[in-house]
């Protein structure tokens, strides 16, 4: 755990956060700032700065965030319709918290950049 990572605060229950799903590996919670009537976070317990942390060694972890990504959608409700799943990598990328997440995102029509 970084002590100075709003997530790893968050896994280790020091900070609040509506937790959706958790196993040992992966944690997904309710964005507080969502775009979207469905925004989860899917990140991994292990602290990795970034998703250019998630190589060949990681591989079968990767998976496993896909794979519960998959699942959630399927639980919300926003599988069949569709949805995006998204990961941004440094601050021009767009990622805030040093913490590798995959974001969900459903249950609207969505559009923008990746459109």
């Amino acid at each position: 755990m970084e002590e100075e990572c709003l997530f790893c605060r968050i896994i280790a229950g020091k900070v609040p956060g509506e937790i959706v799903y958790q196993d040992d590996r992966v944690i997904a919670l309710r964005d507080v700032n969502p775009q979207g009537p469905t925004h989860l976070l899917i990140m991994p317990r292990e602290h990795i700065p970034s998703v250019k942390g998630l190589g060949r060694e990681r591989s079968e972890l990767t998976a496993h965030l896909i794979h519960v990504a998959n699942e959630i959608a399927q639980g919300e409700g926003i599988a069949e319709r569709g949805y995006r799943l998204a990961v941004n990598c440094g601050q021009e990328g767009g990622q805030v918290v040093p913490h590798v997440h995959f974001h969900l995102l459903g249950g609207r029509p969505l559009s923008g950049l990746l459109g």
